[in-house]
């Protein structure tokens, strides 16, 4: 390959981590075309860009990206995908029931999730856990429901507002 197409794989694969925050390691040897065309239609129905990579090429990339990836330099090794998310947990989710039905294939190498690097297979679990932005909002505002439908509910109850007052100063005293 001509240094000069390198160097545009570079910028290429800068561009891309700069537009996606996190991205997953994945180990794709072994992986047949019919296997491998399957994982990519399930990327693209999660919203997930899948790209099989240069080590040395994609390691190059990191080095320019702001931010530390020296964690995730021993997992460029061997075939490599690389799967680049907006939200932190779907790509594992995804490769949790992907390899359950697929002989553990692909085998997740390492993550860069929610800016902490994440390396070996054992962290999946720990990298489905990672709640999204929109999984946290929707918790925050169950939470503030809970007590504005009680006051609401006993005020549909027929309820009058002074005694619902009374009774969270008895229940507070």
């Amino acid at each position: 390959m001509k240094k000069e197409d390198k160097s545009l794989l570079i910028d290429q694969f800068v561009e891309t981590l700069k537009t996606y925050p996190h991205f997953y390691l994945v180990d794709v040897t072994g992986l047949d075309s019919g296997t491998t065309s399957e994982l990519r239609r399930e990327c693209f129905k999660n919203e997930i860009k899948l790209q099989v990579v240069k080590n040395t090429l994609f390691e190059k990339a990191l080095e320019r990206t702001e931010g530390d990836f020296s964690a995730l330099a021993p997992c460029l090794k061997g075939n490599t995908g690389v799967m680049f998310c907006q939200t932190a947990n779907v790509p594992a989710k995804m490769l949790k029931k992907f390899a359950k039905a697929h002989n553990d294939m692909p085998a997740l190498k390492g993550a860069y999730a929610e800016e902490s690097a994440y390396v070996g297979i054992e962290n999946l679990d720990a990298l489905c856990a990672i709640k999204s932005k929109n999984e946290l909002i929707a918790e925050v505002i169950s939470t503030l429901e809970g007590p504005i439908n009680s006051v609401l509910s006993q005020l549909d109850g027929g309820t009058t507002i002074h005694g619902l007052l009374d009774a969270i100063e008895k229940k507070n005293s």
